[in-house]
């Protein structure tokens, strides 16, 4: 396969042409953000249980102490030979938690195989995130039955809200921390999204830090 071969002058004015349609869609996302900022929320009505590191702890323990949580539901199920390469493929892609952790966010795994069962695939695959194990209606509650999917969840003190979820194709532009963010409902927390009244803002890029940096 060969596209036409054009001079420089007309290859910049077609990536010109290009750039315009790439913007536009850029500016797309933003306002699809922002739409996802302003959406209602579905208040945590039940109790649920998972286990970690060989404790049991609730939905609030996710959270670490942040405001927000960001929950993968992966496909891992207690005697996968060879899990989903999907979700192998959605937690390869996932940025350094420091990023969200600094606009107090979390993000943390959940499936239904076994600690010790992830434990070795973690090791496997050689990642570190906080996978817990869950085994009541949690998955089927939030819209995660036979497959896979993303939840978002604020803790606003008295209650847990469920702010955001989506599945199929919706998880497969995410990799950096902007992305993650985008889809919660405090967003990137800088002064140019259109964000509801009380949300915290600061100037867009002074928060970045190389992820050795943040203050703890």
């Amino acid at each position: 396969m060969t596209n036409e071969v054009i001079d420089a002058k007309r290859w910049m004015l077609a990536r010109d042409e290009l750039l315009q349609a790439e913007k536009a869609l850029t500016a797309k996302h933003d306002d699809i953000a922002a739409l996802r900022r302003k959406m209602p929320w579905q208040a945590v009505e039940k109790s649920y249980t998972f286990e970690l590191q060989g404790k049991q702890i609730g939905l609030l323990e996710l959270f670490e102490g942040r405001k927000q949580l960001i929950v993968y539901h992966h496909m891992f199920k207690s005697g996968d030979k060879n899990p989903c390469s999907g979700c192998g493929i959605v937690v390869d892609s996932m940025s350094h938690l420091s990023h969200l952790h600094a606009r107090n966010t979390s993000l943390v795994l959940v499936a239904t195989a076994s600690q010790s069962e992830i434990a070795a695939f973690q090791k496997r695959m050689q990642w570190n995130h906080v996978w817990a194990t869950t085994r009541d209606s949690f998955n089927a509650d939030f819209g995660v039955t036979d497959g896979f999917g993303l939840n978002v969840f604020i803790d606003e003190g008295d209650a847990i809200y469920r702010t955001y979820f989506t599945n199929g194709r919706g998880v497969e532009a995410l990799g950096s921390p902007w992305s993650y963010l985008d889809l919660t409902p405090l967003g990137r927390q800088e002064t140019w999204e259109d964000s509801p009244v009380g949300t915290p803002q600061s100037a867009p890029y002074q928060w970045w830090r190389l992820h050795d940096s943040y203050e703890s």
